[in-house]
């Protein structure tokens, strides 16, 4: 099958990206097409940019955070205290009724 079945190509443009490992990856487009400004590389997955003397950083990865750490984003040591000594006395109620027995 070749282009008279097709019909004709698109004018192609072939754009080069450049990674902060300085990998390039050459990329071809419609030259109608958008070019755009971030791809990923195949080789290490990072991003990509045309700009070979300033190529866009590493992305930054965050720590996985615990349950605790949130919490203490969202409450001030006052509250968690606070909220701990209400837990405590609704417990030492429990046990002064004879709900709970250890």
């Amino acid at each position: 099958m070749g282009e008279a079945e097709r019909g004709e190509s698109a004018p192609r443009q072939r754009i080069v990206f450049f990674c902060a490992n300085g990998h390039e990856t050459a990329t071809v487009f419609a030259v109608e097409a958008a070019i755009p400004e971030a791809w990923d590389c195949p080789r290490c997955g990072l991003p990509t940019s045309t700009d070979v003397n300033n190529p866009p950083p590493p992305p930054k990865i965050e720590p996985y955070k615990t349950h605790l750490a949130y919490v203490k984003e969202r409450r001030s040591e006052q509250e968690a205290a606070q909220i701990l000594e209400e837990a405590l006395e609704r417990l030492r109620a429990r046990r002064a009724n004879g709900e709970i027995i250890f």
